[in-house]
Formats: C-alpha cells, structure tokens, sequence
C-alpha cells in the first residue's frame, strides 16, 4: 500500500501552496487598469496643497460661541444651539415649574424673613396693646400672619396668576432710560407689565392677585376689620406702596456704585436683583 501523506504534513502544505502575488500592479486585460486603483487625480493649485486620498475633506468651521486665544474646531454640523441664548436679546419664557420655584424662593429668602421679623419687632414694640400682645409671643403671632400673607401673595402673585396669564413675574429695571422715564415706569408696572414673549400687558399679578389676597387674609388675620369699605381701602393702599419695591429694585444698584453701602439689607437687595435678571434674561 503506497504512503499518502497526510494533509498535515509539512511538504504535503508547502507543495500545495500557490506562490504569494508580487507587490507589483496587477494590470487588468482589455481594460487598461489596474489593482489596486490608483487615486484620483487632484489638480493642484499654487495656493492649496493636494489633499490626501480620498480627495476631498470635509469643510472645518470655528463653533465657539465666544472667542477665544486658541478657537477651536469641528468637522460638525456648523449650527451652535447655544448662539441665541448668548447673543440674542430674545426673551425666555418661564415655565410654570419655573415660576414655582421662583415663588419659594422669594418666601424662603433670608432677606425676606429679616425682613418680615424685623418688621414685627418694630410694630409690636411700638404698640404692646395690639391684637397680637406684647413680648416675644406678640411677635411671633405677628411674624406668623405675616409670613402666611407672604406666601398667598407669592402663591397667586407669582406662580398661579402668571403661569395662567402668561405673563413674566420679574420686574424688568431700565438702568439706560432717563430719571424721569425709570420714575414713570416704576409706577405704571402695577398696572403694565410684561408677558413672556416680551409684550406689554396687563399685570394680572399685581391687581387680581391683591385683591385674592385681601379676601383670604380674611380668613385667618385676627380682629380685622372685614366689609367692603375696610377691605377696598386696604387694597387701595396695598396698589398705591406696591410701587415702593420697584423704585428699591431700579435705583438701589444705581445708589451702590457711587456710595460704598455695607448694610446687610441693602447689599441683599443687590444680590437679589442681579439674581432675577439674569433669570429673566
């Protein structure tokens, strides 16, 4: 019986094996190419140099929104999502979750509660005899009614009636108007405010939100005179001071840059207003 060898075996492999193709071009007949194919043809100019193959890169563009020492770049999509918000000046309408935290902001805030403590201090040591007594237990009542107030007008005032409205809850400054202009519109923004696109409309807030405020503080303020002659000229004075927080709000800043101002008071009112402009922006 003749020895087969086996296909596992060394000589058996090696004699099987065609020979490795040369590095060469394979020339394809009658065609006139060859293989691998060669890369196409650029033409060459004095000014830009032959891109690599496959010929043709995509087009880089600078997508910083800001400028920079070193800009950076993408072969991306040219469009910056972030363009409007940064250069335009495009009002952002607030959502009404938005305008929820904004109103527990403005209770929680600790210049808010100094605000309303201090005040009850003052109020109850100038008048031991009131319906809320004398001491410290005279003016925790007080400080209670008041911050229960604080929080329905912030409720209806800057949450529910502007969420329904659509109207913006900040007050909007005009630091480049004139002294006379910026006086006039401290005052008719009670009744003239600002939607969320950035129209003029009527403050919803302000005026219905006073008067939904004045009915329910009936409900819990104690010895309070009710009817509608005593709660008309409540809500009348409450629209004639409201516009005492706006003239705080425009000119404070203005009174900060010349007078170099340490109370606590003042510099929180600062704050906060730099806070709620750059949210309404």
């Amino acid at each position: 019986m003749p020895f087969i060898f086996g296909a596992r075996d060394p000589l058996f492999a090696q004699a099987e094996l065609p020979d490795a193709p040369s590095s060469t071009m394979i020339s394809v007949s009658g065609s006139g190419q060859s293989f691998p194919p060669d890369a196409p043809e650029v033409p060459k100019s004095a000014d830009s140099p032959r891109p690599p193959f496959p010929g043709q890169q995509p087009q880089c563009s600078q997508t910083q929104s800001k400028p920079a020492a070193t800009p950076g770049m993408s072969c991306g999509p040219t469009f910056d999502p972030f363009q409007r918000f940064l250069n335009s000046a495009e009002p952002r309408p607030m959502t009404p979750r938005e305008k929820a935290h904004l109103a527990v902001k403005d209770v929680i805030d600790p210049f808010n509660l100094l605000t309303i403590g201090g005040l009850s201090a003052i109020s109850v040591a100038s008048d031991s005899h009131s319906a809320y007594g004398p001491g410290i237990k005279g003016w925790a009542k007080l400080s209670g009614v008041s911050f229960t107030q604080d929080m329905t007008n912030e409720f209806f005032g800057t949450f529910l009636i502007p969420s329904i409205a659509h109207q913006d809850p900040h007050y909007h400054r005009m630091p480049n108007a004139s002294y006379k202009r910026r006086i006039a519109h401290c005052i008719y923004q009670i009744v003239w405010t600002q939607s969320d696109t950035g129209q003029g409309m009527f403050n919803y807030a302000t005026v219905v939100g006073g008067a939904i405020e004045e009915a329910i503080s009936d409900a819990y303020v104690p010895y309070r005179e009710t009817g509608w002659a005593a709660a008309s000229s409540r809500y009348g004075v409450a629209l004639a001071t409201d516009p005492i927080g706006n003239f705080i709000t425009e000119f404070v800043p203005d009174l900060a840059r010349h007078v170099n101002i340490r109370v606590v008071f003042v510099q929180k009112i600062i704050n906060q207003v730099a806070k709620e402009e750059g949210q309404g922006q």
